[in-house]
């Protein structure tokens, strides 16, 4: 049976740029993207004509920071998808690699994100889980000083864009996949948590804030209700562009409101 003709509509390089334009992206500012590639329609070139897209509608002055996280560098003993059989582990946590910011694969975050990680110029933070990737002029001072014991939290990259005045752009993502909101779970009561990892001298375990995106579609939904969230579409994904700070501050509310947590550790040393 032959593969029915792409349904569209057709996204080039050039209208990538003169939607986020007509949105209002505006060149040289700092921007946040989190994307889903497939929401857009048939986009010609692919993830690369969506980053050149990007750039192009930043301009020389503008930079470019995504999501370039790499969960699977994780304890073998919290896996689900898939899960591996206990009889592993031990042999997992002994001889996974660690993490390499210039070869470490990104899971997770889709293919735009990927592209920008492995882009001429890109720099990308140490955090060996929940990194960022970064194109740019000011690149260098979104990135730097990510502090391994700190995901997503006033030491990493997240503090660093609200600081600048960056702004959220979620190009066909849900504010499920918006990590803004996790900078405010670091602002309010939170758990603690061990999280197990491959380390540069071997397995290592470190005590983190316990981050969850529970409920962060309904956060998202009274955020777009309460605060200037400029809406629109580019090709066929639903967009969205806001303040880094106005997020965090909103989710710092209503968080605390909402979905209230308890201090204390959830879970042993390993």
């Amino acid at each position: 049976m032959p593969t029915p003709p792409p349904t569209g509509p057709l996204v080039t390089r050039t209208t990538l740029t003169e939607g986020l334009r007509q949105l209002g992206v505006e060149p040289g500012e700092i921007l946040l993207v989190h994307s889903s590639l497939s929401s857009l329609g048939w986009v010609c070139g692919g993830a690369v004509a969506v980053v050149r897209g990007l750039l192009d509608a930043l301009g020389p002055d503008g930079t470019l920071v995504v999501p370039a996280q790499s969960g699977d560098l994780s304890d073998p003993a919290v896996w689900s998808n898939p899960p591996v059989p206990e009889e592993w582990w031990g042999t997992i946590r002994a001889t996974m690699p660690a993490y390499d910011p210039l070869v470490t694969p990104t899971r997770g975050v889709g293919v735009v994100p990927e592209t920008v990680r492995t882009w001429p110029g890109a720099v990308r933070s140490d955090h060996p889980q929940t990194s960022f990737a970064a194109v740019g002029p000011r690149a260098g001072e979104v990135i730097g000083g990510h502090a391994t014991d700190c995901r997503l939290g006033e030491r990493s990259p997240l503090a660093r864009l609200e600081a600048l005045h960056a702004r959220v752009l979620l190009l066909g993502a849900g504010y499920d996949a918006c990590t803004s909101f996790h900078l405010a779970e670091y602002r309010i009561p939170a758990p603690l948590v061990q999280v197990g990892r491959p380390g540069p001298a071997g397995w290592e375990v470190v005590t983190e804030v316990s981050i969850t995106s529970e409920r962060f579609d309904e956060l998202g939904h009274d955020f777009e209700r309460d605060r200037p969230v400029v809406r629109g579409t580019v090709g066929a994904a639903d967009v969205r562009l806001f303040p880094v700070a106005d997020a965090v501050a909103y989710a710092e509310r209503w968080l605390a409101m909402h979905r209230p947590r308890e201090e204390g550790i959830l879970n042993p040393p390993v």
